[in-house]
């Protein structure tokens, strides 16, 4: 009797190679697709977030003065940041005057991951610079943070309503700084401010950048110091 093992055709070696093959390159075509639409999907969904119109997307879509300076400071930061205001404590005075003066060119970047409400302040202070308001309401964020002892670091603060009340104080009074509170019209732009952060391993506020160069913790706190790191770039 003949061995049926022997009758059962086998399947030529090529054929199945060449088949296989058809397979891994059919899915590492599907793979790139599938990045490239993920790609174009997210570039897609940043082109249609709101944004105030100093925003710059090729500064981490931080909200920009002064373009053409040349020297630029970066400053990460979350309006329920304890540190963040002693940063501002210490520098506000200097750090507004050479804005408006011109002579930096000052990239502001409010991260939101300490409090709920760090995504409102954050989206607020866009809608102040909508106004011509931006540093007024920056200030009055930090001089109006809850200390320790009113509230906890990482609890909800503040309201869309106090925040319309804050920029009525700072001389805002176009109903339209009411509605992009209320309206939320730039929660989605913070978070790109978060992820632009995040890529750049970003991840504790303050964090000031000068001219590429991060700063340590003691120059941040110490305004003789931090003045000197920008008159030694020749900031006058």
């Amino acid at each position: 009797m003949a061995d049926k093992k022997n009758n059962k055709k086998n399947v030529p070696q090529k054929k199945t190679d060449k088949t296989t093959r058809y397979l891994v390159i059919g899915m590492i075509v599907f793979i790139v697709i599938a990045g490239l639409g993920a790609a174009l999907a997210k570039n897609h969904s940043n082109s249609h977030v709101a944004m105030p119109s100093t925003v710059s997307k090729a500064n981490g879509y931080g909200i920009t003065f002064n373009p053409t300076a040349k020297v630029k400071v970066d400053m990460y930061e979350d309006f329920r940041c304890p540190n963040c205001r002693n940063f501002e404590a210490v520098n506000s005075t200097y750090i507004n005057g050479l804005v408006r003066a011109g002579k930096i060119e000052a990239v502001y970047h409010p991260m939101h991951f300490i409090a709920s409400d760090s995504q409102l302040t954050a989206a607020a202070v866009a809608c102040a610079a909508d106004q011509g308001k931006f540093i007024e309401m920056h200030t009055a964020l930090y001089v109006n943070q809850p200390s320790s002892t009113q509230m906890a670091e990482n609890s909800p603060y503040w309201t869309n309503a106090q925040l319309i009340l804050l920029g009525h104080s700072v001389g805002i009074a176009s109903t339209a700084f009411d509605t992009c509170i209320n309206s939320g019209k730039y929660m989605n732009w913070t978070n790109n401010i978060n992820a632009d952060a995040a890529a750049k391993n970003i991840n504790a506020t303050p964090t000031v950048i000068v001219n590429g160069k991060t700063l340590s913790l003691a120059t941040t706190y110490d305004a003789k110091a931090f003045t000197k790191v920008l008159t030694d770039l020749g900031v006058k």
